[in-house]
């Protein structure tokens, strides 16, 4: 088959600076910057170095790399999911409503994966069979979702039952020290990468995303590729529901309007996982949400107004576009196929 995944196996992404022997990999960049700014508001905010705030950032950061977790998934098979924040309110909120009918919490919670892997299996047939592109289908679906859960609920902040013990060992416990959250955007991480790695269908996701008209040619299953992609996704904004509700005890609609899903994107791009396909991998991931966690905090601690910090954020993820733009030319397939 011609053009090979240019991260075969899984890897993480081959994006450098420079040239010669001088070469330095955009990843070893996003670290060394996460560092410098960990290092300077450790020096000059009194409140950044602090117990209380390290645990805090720990757990937001749990939220923000477990959905970014699921749109790096996407992203590596040349696609974008904008329903992801829709998808984890109105799935979470859905699941708590059930519960409010007398309906047990556990099983209302299984309800709502039920209701969410419907969601992301529409998105997926859309996207693979309907050929309508990602970026149109997904921001589509995510506001008719959004609007269908407002609908239903019709409250804005819906509270999880207090005897849900263990949603609160899930915001709120530790193993060995580790909150739980924490632990559980680890097991969402490390089991995404060994899918990736270690699996056919992880091979197939490359290929795809590398190059969707050669995949399909050479007769690997794109189409059940991208639907199951976009089911994973729904599956894993689902995860991050259930962590932010154990964190706040319950989940407010309204955050499908907040820039939490452009917050998750800035992860993916900062980290190095490139929108033309095919390259990147849980690694990136993980870096990224390292550096937009921190920067997030920092600012927060510094009191900097949500109006100035999404302004900030847009730029960086501007500026983050553009380089990915010079450092992954859109090839030929891609401009054929649409691209996202």
């Amino acid at each position: 088959m011609t053009g090979a995944p240019k991260a075969a196996g899984g890897g993480s992404s081959a994006r450098w600076f420079g040239a010669g022997s001088r070469k330095i990999s955009q990843e070893a960049v996003v670290i060394a910057i996460s560092c410098i700014l960990f290092v300077l508001f450790s020096l000059f905010l009194n409140k950044f170095l602090t117990q209380g705030n390290i645990v805090t950032l720990l757990k937001n950061v749990s939220i923000l790399g477990t959905l970014a977790v699921g749109m790096g998934f996407i992203v590596v098979g040349r696609g974008i999911d904008l329903t992801m924040v829709a998808v984890m309110v109105v799935g979470v909120a859905f699941s708590i409503w059930l519960s409010t009918l007398g309906v047990n919490f556990t099983t209302a919670i299984l309800v709502g994966a039920v209701l969410v892997a419907l969601i992301g299996l529409f998105t997926g047939i859309m996207v693979a069979v309907a050929e309508i592109p990602p970026i149109f289908a997904t921001l589509a679906i995510a506001s008719t979702v959004y609007g269908a859960g407002r609908i239903l609920f019709n409250s804005d902040v819906l509270y999880a039952p207090s005897d849900a013990k263990w949603l609160t060992f899930v915001g709120g416990g530790s193993i060995f020290g580790i909150p739980v959250s924490v632990v559980v955007f680890a097991l969402v991480a490390f089991v995404m990468s060994l899918f990736l790695k270690r699996t056919r269908f992880g091979r197939f996701v490359y290929a795809t995303g590398d190059n969707p008209h050669a995949a399909r040619t050479s007769g690997l299953p794109t189409r059940p590729v991208i639907i199951t992609q976009y089911v994973v996704s729904a599956l894993i904004a689902f995860v991050a529901g259930i962590i932010l509700t154990g964190l706040v005890t319950g989940i407010n609609t309204r955050l499908y309007n907040s820039t939490l899903i452009y917050d998750v994107l800035l992860v993916v791009v900062l980290g190095g996982i490139g929108l033309s396909g095919g390259q990147g991998g849980v690694r990136n991931v993980i870096v990224g949400t390292i550096l937009v966690g921190i920067l997030i905090n920092g600012m927060t601690i510094l009191n900097i107004s949500y109006t100035s910090q999404s302004l900030i954020k847009s730029v960086i993820l501007l500026l983050a576009l553009v380089l990915d733009a010079l450092i992954n030319p859109r090839d030929e397939q891609t401009s054929q196929s649409g691209d996202i």
